[in-house]
């Protein structure tokens, strides 16, 4: 019993580390012609079921026609989800025009 319990915990705690964070990226127009770049954070809650604060890509542009958007979860995100156990889940959106 305790073999099995002692087994459980490390497949657990195996698949914590081992899980990546996720990212996902969206090209508007041409992409990005240039390197200035807009980074804000994203709040959600209950596990990012629940949206409180999304930043705008559109607005973070600033009227630009081409850019490329870069929305994911960074280790700082992920760290801050785990330490209120997925209470508060943050992501980040970089914004390159």
């Amino acid at each position: 019993m305790k073999r099995s319990l002692k087994s459980l915990a490390v497949v657990f705690a195996t698949s914590l580390l081992l899980s990546s964070c996720y990212s996902y990226t969206s090209v508007v127009g041409s992409g990005a012609q240039g390197n200035q770049q807009v980074t804000k954070w994203n709040h959600y809650v209950i596990g990012g079921l629940a949206p409180v604060g999304v930043s705008d890509s559109k607005a973070m542009a600033d009227g630009a026609e081409n850019y490329t958007v870069h929305t994911r979860m960074s280790f700082v995100n992920g760290l801050i989800g785990l330490v209120t156990f997925g209470i508060y889940t943050p992501t980040m959106t970089t914004v390159t025009k």
